[in-house]
């Protein structure tokens, strides 16, 4: 098999998820980037329901700044979300990604906008 970019990411990400699993108490923050934005989401795994979720590809985020602090933004308005679904602790999953740059920048804004992980 030809191990390009995505399947290499996909095969981290497998690898990751056997470890990590959200629960109705600590739910799982999980990442996807694309190359124009981002997006997060809440999940509880053991109902398979997204509970909140937020893109860069939303209004709220101001597409004038550069990706990073698009990033930055959708983390935080994702976990004022999350604050109000009374969700405080999630385990984060980087979706296969490196911990760098925009996944960084959007775990740093939901942490300073009080999410625990």
């Amino acid at each position: 098999m030809q191990l390009t970019k995505a399947n290499r990411r996909r095969r981290i990400h497998n690898r990751v998820r056997k470890k990590i699993t959200g629960t109705p108490a600590r739910p799982r923050l999980t990442v996807f980037r694309s190359n124009k934005s981002i997006y997060a989401q809440i999940i509880d795994d053991l109902s398979g329901h997204t509970i909140v979720s937020a893109s860069s590809i939303e209004a709220a985020v101001e597409k004038s700044v550069n990706k990073s602090e698009q990033a930055k933004a959708v983390g935080k308005i994702l976990a004022e979300r999350a604050v109000q679904a009374n969700i405080s602790a999630v385990v984060f999953d980087r979706g296969g990604y490196l911990y760098h740059g925009r996944v960084k920048a959007l775990a740093d804004g939901a942490r300073e906008a009080g999410l625990s992980f």
